[in-house]
């Protein structure tokens, strides 16, 4: 972690407020000033402050079902944050771990752990994201099974030299379909299936890896991943 950010963590300072700290070498890890913000610090690290030894608050793990007109971002734009959503202390002190368009609803993992959301958000990892998909175009019976092995083959997004990875489609309705992806790029879902001559009218995440989008939760409601939840993707 980033010595101005687990000052934040261990404080109730400000990433400005750390950064004043640090250049007045207030600071010291394992006994040694240190004055670079971004210097790496670890969990066996003696950090202290003005001589008083300083704890990193727990990372926090979050799911939010996103509804539309908000963006995954950390400042608002034409839309608010979802951050604005979250009532706790330091909403936006945590970072979104796959984000979703602002006409896009369902799952978002929220957190302050960036080593945890580096196994969701990299693409060495392969993540799998599973998404509700309503089409303006019906799937009749004749074009299913060629659509699914398109995808499953991989598209050619325009614009694109390579292939997508393999996707798995499902074909639950004329006009409704489940998609799992691995990859994250510009607007996937839309471009894979304007690819094949339909338009997305709809898209919800329900599933990103083994986490699913608790259907307790309304459009705009939160809560707390599980310890099994996160240690989904802790272990990977």
């Amino acid at each position: 972690m980033r010595l101005d950010k687990f000052i934040c963590k261990s404080t109730e300072l400000t990433r400005t407020e750390a950064k004043k700290l640090l250049k007045k070498g207030e600071v010291r890890v394992n006994g040694e000033v240190i004055k670079n913000p971004a210097f790496q610090v670890h969990a066996n690290n003696d950090i202290t402050l003005d001589g008083q030894s300083l704890i990193a608050r727990e990372s926090r793990y979050i799911m939010l079902n996103k509804p539309m007109d908000f963006i995954c971002s950390n400042v608002d734009e034409v839309y608010p944050s979802v951050l604005h959503l979250l009532e706790i202390d330091k909403a936006f002190d945590l970072h979104i771990a796959g984000r979703l368009d602002a006409d896009t609803t369902g799952l978002i993992l929220i957190t302050d752990d960036g080593r945890w959301s580096h196994n969701i958000i990299s693409p060495k990892k392969d993540c799998a994201k599973t998404y509700r998909v309503w089409l303006r175009d019906d799937i009749n019976s004749e074009q299913q099974q060629t659509l699914i092995e398109q995808f499953q083959q991989g598209i050619q997004l325009h614009g694109e030299k390579q292939l997508t990875k393999p996707a798995l489609l499902n074909i639950i309705g004329p006009d409704q379909v489940l998609l799992t992806i691995t990859e994250g790029k510009y607007h996937q879902v839309k471009r894979m299936f304007a690819a094949v001559g339909n338009k997305v009218v709809g898209l919800h995440r329900e599933q990103i890896g083994k986490i699913k989008l608790d259907k307790s939760l309304s459009l705009g409601q939160w809560r707390f991943l599980t310890q099994t939840e996160v240690e989904s993707f802790a272990l990977t």
